[in-house]
């Protein structure tokens, strides 16, 4: 048993206690603000600016500039979503879930291109192509920002981009050595596949017609 421990949690050994209880504590809240979003419930975007704004202090902490700038954007998108989910459409509705449309699906690719740039150029900048992850980091912050994109303008397909960033990162962020937040992870995958599908039955039974 001991030797499973350590290769699962023996980098945190190293760590500050403080640190690790913070990023504990954010991966509560992450896992809260999926499950909260998978209800189509408005508290994801304050418990997932809880968990955004202390996993931006931990990454600025270790050094992390991609997983840095993916919080920091979240929690930018997380104002923008909750004024979007409370903005009523007319006297009794607010926006409600809808397919991504064709203009949509075309912002999505730019701001996926836009964003590979942007982060090509940081990385370049600080000199932090150092390693794989880094190349990885690349991807899954591109994927990311567009599913944050359009789980603010709810739109059904932002899961599709969750699911597959996040099985993209469960297994990055154990080779970076941040157990917990790789756990995180597995636990997102599954709840985005179960988000995916309850969305879609939401809209089956809710049609909207755009």
């Amino acid at each position: 048993m001991s030797p499973i421990f350590d290769f699962l949690f023996g980098q945190y050994a190293e760590y500050e206690t403080t640190s690790v209880v913070l990023e504990i504590i954010a991966v509560v809240f992450g896992l809260l603000s999926v499950w909260f979003s998978k209800q189509n419930n408005i508290w994801v975007y304050p418990s997932g600016m809880i968990s955004t704004a202390i996993f931006v202090y931990l990454l600025a902490k270790w050094g992390l500039l991609g997983d840095l700038m993916i919080n920091a954007y979240y929690f930018a998108m997380s104002v923008y979503g909750w004024y979007i989910w409370t903005r009523k459409v007319d006297a009794k509705h607010v926006t409600p879930i809808t397919r991504t449309t064709l203009t949509e699906h075309k912002w999505s690719a730019l701001i996926f291109i836009i964003t590979l740039i942007f982060v090509f150029c940081v990385y370049t900048y600080f000199d932090k192509w150092n390693s794989w992850t880094a190349y990885v980091d690349t991807v899954t912050t591109a994927i990311f920002f567009v599913g944050m994109w359009l789980m603010a303008k709810r739109k059904i397909e932002n899961w599709i981009y969750w699911i597959v960033g996040d099985i993209i990162s469960v297994p990055l962020y154990f080779h970076k050595g941040f157990t917990f937040t790789s756990f995180q992870y597995v636990i997102f995958t599954i709840l985005a596949i179960y988000g995916f599908i309850a969305w879609k039955k939401y809209l089956n039974n809710n049609p909207v017609i755009v």
